[in-house]
């Protein structure tokens, strides 16, 4: 599967799972904010958060994101489908993420 079609199935996961869970739209309801995924060996691309979804994923960068997930292919690949958990790849420095500590808290709902 390719990183595009991978993060397409993410982000409808993710819309889904929003959308069975009334807790979850809930607390993210009130959040806008804009992601941006950099593969370092690969592409950068961009989804925004808003009113409990995640919409408008795209190839590129953007000049301006709340939330930057730096990692490689493999290592994101692996996270998408548990192989390896955000902590393991944070501690063993294959995950960077610049953002607050709200939004950094929120990656993990990400996936």
């Amino acid at each position: 599967m390719t990183v595009e079609e991978t993060l397409t199935s993410l982000v409808d996961r993710f819309n889904r799972h929003v959308a069975r869970t009334p807790a979850a739209a809930e607390e993210l309801d009130n959040l806008h904010r804009t992601i941006q995924i950099r593969l370092t060996d690969g592409g950068t691309y961009a989804v925004d958060l808003s009113g409990g979804r995640l919409s408008n994923l795209r190839s590129g960068g953007v000049a301006k994101a709340d939330v930057t997930i730096t990692t490689d292919t493999a290592t994101f690949h692996g996270l998408v489908t548990k192989d390896i958990g955000p902590m393991k790849a944070l501690v063993t420095h294959r995950l960077a993420i610049q953002g607050s500590l709200e939004d950094k808290l929120l990656f993990r709902k990400l996936l």
